[in-house]
């Protein structure tokens, strides 16, 4: 814990937003109207990988009530510039080739068209009416697949990076990325036990519960405004900026509340093509995705390949690791290979680390991040291979990995050396955990694994402004997806030390705040929070400065203790002590309106670790696995509202073993997608699960000054090696292909019965 006291921080308020999205008033992406708005829809490809030879629009644009048709003849060609987007890179070219298919269409759903009717009818009627001629070619939807000689080419400009020396044929991996710490070859000489295995993961969707929705209003002005749903509305105004070639001033995002995104809502798929569209016709343009569009052309996180190699001494010191994972990145280059690897041996404190990491094209849409991209899926190999080499040494999980820890001045085989850290602590209290603790029931089998996230920082802008009644409001510009309204509030309260119900938190739109970077990478509380708290120190400044002119005094006389401005060094005792309120009242005698600003780039981003344990019990004759008890445990830093921090583990948690169990895309022969819907695309419901106990251990950030750390991310990680490592101790079967639903586990253990009866 911190040992730190204090007044707000720490505590359960409500959260602001509470009451409006329990009683229906909240309004989401796709409850933004205006008068006279059209409906706007998009026509998709058929096919996984064909040619565009021709595109006729004319049937639908003569179809009474349409009032405009955009292809991709209406999108300016983009650069070939590589930018962030979100916890993500992406190339602008491929960019504007995903949100209207140029040359080829890459994957099914490929946006082809895009027509804005009077009503949905007619628009579905348009769709219907566009006549598009297609050269259908081999496709290739997995990644080991991609990766041969003689796979099918989605890109013929690509050659792979980071390959010397540099290929000359095109190729379906965009690039190589290696992370070397010490002597590979040397460790594994020194190994007393090596382990080697391979793991294969399925793509898997955020499965936000809101789809994609945007209302886009290009005036005769050319000013433009968009509403949408979305985790960056700064984000939304850059690629519309440069999309379509409209200045940055001149658009105007708001966000909408969001009903779910986990790094999916970071990316633009209609808003451009509805501002094109809104442009076309003079109107408002509202665009929808129904489910299936959602499921099958926005981008779901990455599947892949795990290949791990670890090596040890008898003692269960990990000497050795070579680890080489292969992500897909869907139709355009881009998988989150880069925090795969980065992620893969972080826990670890291991003296010789090879990581090589490939990004493979496939016919797939164009992956998006999802909570700790990559972490997931390079956790899962490496935290199997863990358990499996407790198994073979015969120690306790907790010790093997504490025995190897990361701690203050482990340098990472990807670069950095860690400041303060908590994964020690973390092991440590999972170990001290009443379900550590507890004796497992019978016919179950308890697994454990554990996770890291480096978590970021990046550009925030925030401003405090004191009205007239002493009441204080922050404003903010990321969209709030799991609390951090209330967390804002928090900091800002306790920085001015006044009541948390004196502070209200607000979402500006992109003309109201300065420039904020997305909602993702667990920056949010860490990096605005830190913009928030300088801030209002900047407000105080000015309210020691008005206080200081109603007593007469210099500023350096005041000091701001508890809401009041007093009296310092010789002026203490001539004055009384002054309220916020009491200087708001004044501040137009004073001065005029009281306001804090600030911004910057925030650094110092404290790493988050996290350890599961979970209880299951297997069917031995259909597969099922049944999850008996689950406990996070997690380095949060300072736990600002401990409610929402529980929140964001169990959610992670729950997405994880998602994962872990049923979720996959299933693709056919013909390379479309056979699930696109929850009714076959299978996420837990609350009969699957038990409730997740969680743990929080406090191990302050220093670089924070109330110690925050990202916390969003990190409980997605362990849940699939936790998953696989309980099913591996209840069933003797280790499952190194996810999900292990019940028919890839049943058929397993139909499988080994002959090996397991011998044993």
């Amino acid at each position: 814990m911190t040992g730190q006291v204090y007044k707000w921080i720490g505590t359960r308020p409500n959260r602001p937003d509470g009451a409006d999205k329990v009683t229906g008033r909240a309004r989401f992406g796709a409850d933004f109207n205006m008068p006279g708005q059209l409906v706007g829809r998009v026509l998709r490809s058929p096919h996984p990988h064909a040619r565009i030879v021709s595109i006729d629009i004319g049937a639908a644009a003569a179809l009474p009530g349409v009032k405009a048709v955009v292809t991709a003849a209406d999108f300016p060609e983009q650069e070939n510039i590589v930018v962030p987007a979100g916890e993500m890179q992406v190339n602008l070219r491929d960019v504007t080739r995903n949100i209207m298919a140029r040359e080829k269409v890459l994957y099914e759903g490929h946006p082809v068209a895009a027509v804005a009717a009077t009503t949905d009818a007619v628009a579905k009627q348009a769709v219907a009416l566009i006549k598009v001629v297609y050269e259908e070619l081999p496709h290739v939807i997995d990644v080991a697949a991609a990766m041969q000689d003689g796979a099918p080419i989605l890109h013929d400009h690509i050659r792979t990076e980071g390959v010397q020396p540099a290929p000359t044929k095109a190729s379906n991996i965009a690039k190589r990325v290696e992370n070397l710490k010490g002597d590979v070859a040397r460790g594994f000489a020194e190994a007393e036990v090596i382990i080697e295995r391979s793991y294969t993961t399925q793509p898997v969707h955020q499965a936000y519960i809101e789809p994609h929705a945007c209302l886009a209003s290009a005036a005769e002005d050319g000013q433009v405004q968009v509403w949408t749903t979305t985790q960056g509305h700064f984000q939304v105004r850059g690629f519309c900026s440069r999309l379509l070639n409209i200045e940055t001033s001149q658009i105007r995002v708001t966000p909408s509340e969001i009903g779910g995104g986990f790094g999916g809502k970071t990316v633009v798929y209609l808003e451009p093509v509805a501002v094109r569209l809104s442009q076309k016709t003079g109107k408002p343009v509202k665009m929808v995705m129904t489910r299936e569009e959602v499921f099958r052309a926005s981008g779901p996180a990455p599947g892949g390949t795990v290949k791990v190699k670890l090596g040890a001494k008898r003692d269960g010191r990990i000497v050795a690791a070579d680890i080489t994972i292969a992500l897909q990145a869907g139709a355009f280059p881009g998988s989150p290979i880069g925090p795969a690897c980065w992620c893969s041996m972080a826990c670890y404190d291991v003296d010789n680390i090879r990581v090589v990491g490939f990004d493979v094209v496939s016919n797939r849409p164009k992956v998006a991040a999802y909570r700790a991209p990559g972490a997931p899926i390079s956790a899962f190999g490496v935290e199997s291979t863990i358990d499996m080499l407790a198994q073979e040494l015969g120690m306790d999980p907790i010790e093997l990995r504490l025995k190897n820890a990361a701690q203050k001045g482990t340098k990472t085989h990807y670069g950095p050396t860690f400041d303060r850290i908590g994964f020690i602590e973390t092991l440590e209290a999972a170990r001290n955990s009443a379900h550590w603790k507890s004796p497992v029931k019978p016919g179950y089998a308890r697994g454990l694994a554990a996770g890291f996230w480096f978590n970021v920082g990046a550009d925030s802008s925030a401003a405090a402004h004191v009205a007239e009644d002493g009441t204080v409001t922050v404003i903010s510009g990321n969209p709030d997806i799991g609390g951090s309204r209330a967390s804002l509030a928090l900091m800002a309260a306790e920085e001015l030390g006044v009541d948390y119900d004196k502070v209200r938190a607000i979402i500006a739109d992109t003309s109201s705040v300065g420039f904020n970077f997305v909602t993702g990478g667990s920056r949010v509380t860490f990096a605005t929070g830190l913009a928030v708290v300088n801030a209002t120190k900047d407000a105080i400044r000015e309210l020691k400065v008005r206080a200081a002119k109603i007593w007469g005094v210099d500023p350096e006389g005041v000091v701001w203790e508890g809401g009041q401005a007093r009296p310092a060094g010789h002026n203490v005792g001539e004055f009384e002590p002054l309220s916020l309120a009491e200087i708001a009242a004044q501040a137009g005698k004073t001065g005029g309106p009281i306001n804090g600003h600030a911004q910057l780039n925030a650094q110092g981003a404290g790493p988050g670790f996290g350890v599961h344990i979970a209880d299951v019990k297997v069917d031995p004759d259909t597969g099922g696995v049944t999850i008996g008890r689950y406990t996070a445990v997690q380095d949060v830093g300072t736990a600002i509202h401990p409610g929402y921090v529980e929140g964001q583990l169990q959610g992670g948690a729950v997405q994880g073993i998602g994962w872990a169990l049923n979720e996959e895309y299933i693709y056919n022969a013909r390379g479309r997608l056979d699930n696109p819907g929850f009714l076959d695309y299978r996420i837990p419901v609350a009969s699957d699960l038990p409730m997740i106990e969680t743990v929080l251990v406090e191990v302050p950030n220093p670089h924070h000054p109330y110690g925050v750390r990202g916390v969003g991310e990190v409980p997605i990680v362990p849940p699939l090696a936790t998953i696989a490592n309980a099913v591996a101790r209840a069933t003797g079967v280790r499952m190194t292909d996810l999900p292990i639903s019940p028919p890839r586990l049943s058929a397993a253990l139909d499988a080994a019965m002959p090996r397991l009866a011998a044993e």
